[in-house]
């Protein structure tokens, strides 16, 4: 479920303490450096969540200097800015953002409140969207969680090289270089996933999820969607009773082997429909990477590990 009032109470304070924190200043290496460039002349680069800082810094190099606003194994739909990284916003020359309504709640009042004059990139620009249901709202809503197909994630880095290029025209060479060599990863990816999940039998690849995120892989692999215990593209959202036994049931009519957990949501929820369905669930350290990748020297700690840790998750609980 959404807070605007506690969002609109959170920014309040946010601005009222940003003022300090610009008189004070920081240290080495922090957000809070003066200056579009950042250290050593790099370009400055806010990011909102983790696949997109991770894009950045495959496609920057040691050119850039990140700040990413979304901390691993967290929800981007929720993030609360903080006024370094609303300070970081104002410094920027750049900011990244991963686009369809994903950041919507929080963003737009965030860069207002920096006062961010640079340029706004949005890396979902040229991707085909594939729309669902907003059980909130109650209508049709684009998907945002594109980065679950490679296809889409070059399409993002595209993007990313581009406005890097642009804002910093005279490392364009190693911007289009680390793109090619960053998209030939994403394709190997891509190649390497088709394969696993084809090794399933046709009528075992079903997947139930924590939440609906992951349809655009769920699409290029050619799976089936049974259900999610957050029926959204939000993880905001609750499963009502009757939903809840629906799925229960659909589990069990599907013959669906397990229930997939995610590393930035509770697991308790997906065990209990796992255990009424009597499937195996996989949560805990071993969940999926759905909206977010995990933490340094995770399994999941870049674009690339967790799609790949997904993968051989889903294939290993579904054989």
């Amino acid at each position: 479920m959404h807070h605007p009032k506690r969002r609109a109470v959170g920014l309040a304070a946010v601005g009222i303490a940003l003022a300090s924190v610009a008189a004070c200043g920081s240290g080495s290496g922090s957000v809070a450096n003066s200056g579009a460039a950042g250290e050593g002349g790099k370009l400055k680069v806010v990011a909102t969540t983790t696949q997109v800082a991770d894009f950045v810094r495959a496609i920057g190099g040691d050119r850039v200097e990140v700040t990413q606003l979304v901390k691993p194994n967290a929800s981007p739909h929720e993030y609360e800015p903080t006024p370094a990284a609303i300070q970081a916003i104002g410094q920027a020359e750049l900011l990244v953002k991963n686009g369809v309504g994903l950041e919507d709640e929080w963003l737009g009042k965030t860069v207002q409140t920096s006062a961010f004059h640079g340029q706004t990139v949005d890396t979902s620009a040229d991707v085909k969207l594939r729309r669902g249901e907003d059980e909130e709202a109650g209508k049709p809503a684009d998907d945002p969680h594109i980065w679950h197909n490679p296809q889409n994630a070059k399409i993002m880095c595209d993007a990313i090289e581009k406005a890097l290029a642009k804002a910093d025209p005279a490392n364009t060479s190693g911007y289009e270089q680390r793109f090619t060599d960053y998209a030939a990863k994403l394709d190997a990816l891509d190649k390497d996933i088709e394969r696993q999940i084809n090794s399933l039998p046709e009528d075992g690849r079903k997947l139930v999820t924590n939440h609906d995120a992951f349809g655009y892989y769920i699409d290029r692999y050619h799976l089936t969607f049974v259900g999610s215990v957050i029926p959204d593209f939000s993880d905001q959202a609750e499963l009502s009773g009757t939903q809840l036994d629906s799925l229960v049931k659909k589990i069990k009519d599907e013959k669906v082997k397990a229930v997939f957990g995610e590393s930035s949501l509770p697991p308790k929820t997906a065990q209990t429909i796992a255990d009424q369905a009597g499937v195996k669930v996989v949560a805990g350290d071993g969940s999926l990477y759905g909206d977010s990748l995990g933490p340094e020297g995770s399994a999941g700690d870049t674009y690339l590990k967790s799609e790949a840790f997904n993968t051989k998750t889903i294939v290993d609980a579904l054989k």
